[in-house]
C-alpha cells in the first residue's frame, strides 16, 4: 500500500516534468502526462502494476480528482451568459453525436456483412465511438487559456455529449443482449447513471453556495468549496458500492453539476478570486486523471492493429468533424465553431475504455470472439488516436484563434 502510493506519487511528479519538456515542444502538455502513463503504466515499465490500478483505494483515489477536474466544465456554465446559445450547444451536440454513431455504425456494418461477422457487433462499435472523454480537450483549454467561441461550445457540449452517449451506448449493450438471450441493462439503471451525477452535484453545490455566499474570506470559501467537493464525491462512492456494485457513475459529471450549481449563485467576484486559489489543485486533478487515461493503453496492441482500427479511427473522425460542421450549419453557428469544434472532440479514450470493458463484458457471454474484436480495435484505436487527436485539439483552437502567441 506504501510502496504503491509512493509510486503513484512519483509517478505524478515525473509527469509534470514530462509535461514542462513537451511544452518546450510547442505540443500540449498532456501528451507527456498520456505518454507517461503508457510508459510507467503496467504494459511497459510496470512502476505502476495491475494489482494497484485494480485495488478499490487506487480506483476512489482517481474518481476524487475526476470530480475535482470536473470543476473546470462547470465553472463555465453560467446560465445567464449561454442563455442566447444554449439551443444552439444542444443543437450542435445532438447533431454530432447521434451522426458519429450512425457513421460508424454504417461503416462497420458494410464490413462486417462482407466478411460474414454479425452485424449487431456494428452498432456496438458505434455506441463506443459517439463518446467523448472531455479531460484532454479541457487541459489544453486549461494550459493555454483558450477564449472564444470553440472554446466556449466545447465546455458545456462535454456534459451534454457524455449524457448522450451514456444513453445510446447502455440502449444499444441493452438491445443486443437482450436480443442474444444474455441479461440487459434496465431502464431504470440507465436513468440513474445518466442523472445521478447531476442530482449529487446540485444537491451538494446548493449546500456550499450557501455557506459560500455567507463568507468574506476567500481561503474560507476555497475550504467550504472542497469540503462539499468531497462530499459530493463520496455520495457518488456510496451510490456506485450500495446500489450499483460497481463504478458506474460519471465523475467529472459529478464536478460538473456542482461547479455549475455554485457559478450561478454565487456572485461573479467571489467566485473568480475563490476559483484563483483552486487552480493549483486543478492542474493536479488534470494531470492525474489524463496520466491515469495512459495507465490502460497496452502498447504492444498498436503491432496488431489492423483493418477494424483503420476503420473506427478514420469512420469516428468523420462522424464528429463532419457532424460538428453539419450541426454549426444548421443552428448558425459562428465560422469558426462550425470549421473547427470537431477536431477538438477527437480525444475519447477514457470513455471508450469503460464502454469497451462493459460491451466486452456482455459479449463474451454471447460469443467470446466477438468481444476480442471490440478489445483489440478499442485499444489499439485509443493509444493511436488519442497521440494524434491531442495535437489536432491543439491546433484546432489555434486554427480558430484562440490561443494567443
Amino acid at each position: 500500500m506504501i510502496i504503491g502510493s509512493l509510486r503513484i506519487f512519483a509517478i505524478i511528479c515525473v509527469a509534470f516534468v514530462c509535461g514542462k519538456l513537451i511544452s518546450k515542444l510547442k505540443l500540449p502538455a498532456i501528451l507527456g502526462w498520456l505518454i507517461e502513463g503508457i510508459v510507467f503504466g503496467p504494459y511497459l515499465a510496470k512502476v505502476v502494476t495491475l494489482d494497484i490500478t485494480n485495488t478499490l483505494q487506487y480506483k476512489i483515489f482517481i474518481k476524487i480528482f475526476e470530480c475535482f477536474a470536473g470543476v473546470m466544465i462547470g465553472r463555465e456554465i453560467i446560465f445567464k451568459k449561454i442563455a442566447n446559445s444554449g439551443k444552439q450547444i444542444i443543437g450542435i451536440t445532438f447533431v454530432q453525436s447521434i451522426g458519429t454513431f450512425l457513421f460508424v455504425t454504417a461503416a462497420f456494418f458494410v464490413v462486417f456483412l462482407v466478411i460474414d461477422i454479425p452485424v449487431y457487433l456494428a452498432f456496438v462499435f458505434g455506441g463506443i465511438a459517439l463518446a467523448t472523454a472531455p479531460a484532454p480537450a479541457l487541459s489544453i483549454v486549461n494550459e493555454y487559456h483558450t477564449n472564444g467561441p470553440v472554446t466556449k461550445t466545447l465546455l458545456p457540449l462535454a456534459a451534454i455529449d457524455d449524457i448522450i452517449g451514456v444513453i445510446v451506448f447502455f440502449t444499444v449493450i441493452s438491445i443486443v443482449s437482450g436480443i442474444n438471450g444474455s441479461t440487459s441493462v434496465s431502464p431504470f439503471a440507465i436513468a440513474g447513471i445518466v442523472f445521478l451525477p447531476f442530482v449529487i452535484g446540485i444537491l451538494t453545490g446548493f449546500c456550499a453556495s450557501f455557506l459560500m455566499k455567507r463568507s468574506n474570506n476567500n481561503y474560507l470559501r476555497l475550504v467550504l468549496l472542497l469540503v462539499f467537493l468531497c462530499i459530493s464525491t463520496l455520495c457518488g462512492l456510496l451510490i456506485d458500492y450500495y446500489v450499483f456494485h460497481s463504478f458506474s457513475l460519471n465523475y467529472l459529471l459529478i464536478g460538473m453539476a456542482f461547479s455549475a450549481t455554485v457559478a450561478n449563485v454565487l456572485p461573479e467576484k467571489e467566485l473568480k478570486d475563490t476559483l484563483k486559489l483552486y487552480n493549483p489543485l486543478l492542474n493536479l486533478s488534470l494531470i492525474i486523471v489524463i496520466v491515469n487515461l495512459g495507465m490502460p493503453l497496452d502498447y504492444r496492441l498498436i503491432a496488431g492493429a489492423g483493418l477494424f482500427t483503420v476503420i473506427y479511427i478514420l469512420s469516428r473522425a468523420v462522424g464528429k468533424i463532419g457532424g460538428a460542421y453539419l450541426g454549426g450549419k444548421l443552428t448558425k453557428a459562428e465560422p469558426t465553431v462550425t470549421k473547427y469544434l470537431g477536431f477538438t472532440l477527437l480525444p475519447h479514450s477514457g470513455v471508450s475504455l469503460v464502454f469497451t470493458g462493459i460491451a466486452v463484458t456482455s459479449l463474451t457471454a454471447i460469443d467470446a470472439f466477438l468481444a476480442s474484436i471490440v478489445s483489440g480495435t478499442i485499444v489499439a484505436a485509443a493509444i493511436i488516436n488519442e497521440v494524434i487527436a491531442v495535437i489536432v485539439a491543439k491546433f484546432a483552437f489555434k486554427w480558430a484563434g484562440e490561443i494567443k502567441e
